[in-house]
């Protein structure tokens, strides 16, 4: 017997063994796959129930999800591929534990650089499963207030009022606060001297939130009209009546204007004062000042 008649069971078994491997490397990615997808489609189905209704919110959910789905099919992809190889080589008879130490050293080194980078992609990542805040909506984060212009499972991009733009980095995000979900509210602090007649104040700042609400331009505007709903403070200038009413998002900064213009006309036009620090000066000229007489010399007696 030959030794190619010796070695042809022998490689015949390894290709064999080979074949398989990729055979099961490939069913596993397919396996990852459909459950990868079906999670994705429950995220999608079991979304916010107040953003149901916002087709621009749950497009928006969609297009981050499936990014969230493109980059965990990567990384699966990557995971199965490298255990298939290190099979492969161990079954050439290739000695593996060089290989699998180096990768542990080299995944130590990149995990310890790259600390930062994973910390962003994971906050990034909760920002999409729980639908923290979606492209176009005022939010606060690290500091930062402004419209979400971009958004990737490493930073988020805000542009404040005045025309700058902040890249933030999710990692850094410890609380998200979404000034525009749905609905926000009218929040005025209106004050009027002690001498008003509370009730009629009352009487007319709840009069100009039913006339926004009978408005055509600000009536769709609002859900519930901007009333009084309480006498808030008694400060050192007058009494603050509370001021709230409940519109829709993104809404508020506007009605709150607008409600302070027509506020501030109906005030004046009945006569009810809103209060303003006083300040008193005293002027004093130089030839007021008396100044003590000089004392008397010897010369001058």
């Amino acid at each position: 017997m030959t030794l190619p008649d010796i070695l042809l069971p022998l490689w015949a078994g390894q290709i064999l063994q080979l074949l398989t491997i990729g055979v099961l490397a490939i069913i596993t990615f397919m396996v990852v796959r459909s459950a990868i997808r079906l999670a994705v489609a429950r995220l999608l189905v079991a979304g916010p129930v107040e953003d149901r209704d916002d087709t621009l919110s749950a497009r928006e959910l969609e297009r981050r999800v499936r990014t969230l789905e493109r980059l965990t099919l990567r990384i699966a992809a990557i995971i199965i591929l490298l255990i298939a190889v290190l099979m492969a080589l161990s079954t050439i008879n290739i000695n593996i534990a060089p290989a699998i130490a180096g990768l542990g050293v080299a995944g130590i080194a990149v995990g310890l650089g790259a600390q930062a980078l994973i910390r962003d992609w994971l906050a990034g990542i909760f920002v999409v499963l729980e639908n923290q805040y979606s492209q176009g909506d005022v939010v606060r984060i690290a500091g930062v207030e402004g419209v979400v212009e971009d958004f990737s499972l490493r930073r988020t991009v805000l542009r404040d009022l005045n025309g700058t733009v902040h890249s933030v980095p999710n990692g850094q995000i410890v609380v998200a606060s979404n000034l525009t979900r749905v609905w926000a509210r009218v929040n005025l602090d209106v004050e009027v001297g002690y001498d008003t007649d509370i009730d009629e104040a009352t009487r007319l700042v709840d009069s100009i939130g039913a006339e926004l609400q009978a408005d055509p331009d600000w009536g769709p505007r609002l859900i519930e009209p901007p009333a009084v709903v309480r006498i808030n403070e008694l400060g050192s200038n007058g009494v603050t009546l509370k001021v709230l009413g409940q519109v829709r998002a993104a809404e508020q900064w506007a009605v709150a204007g607008e409600l302070r213009k027509r506020i501030l006309a109906a005030f004046a036009k009945n006569g009810i004062e809103i209060p303003f620090p006083h300040r008193v000066m005293i002027s004093r000229s130089a030839g007021s000042e008396v100044g003590p007489e000089p004392a008397a010399t010897d010369g001058d007696a």
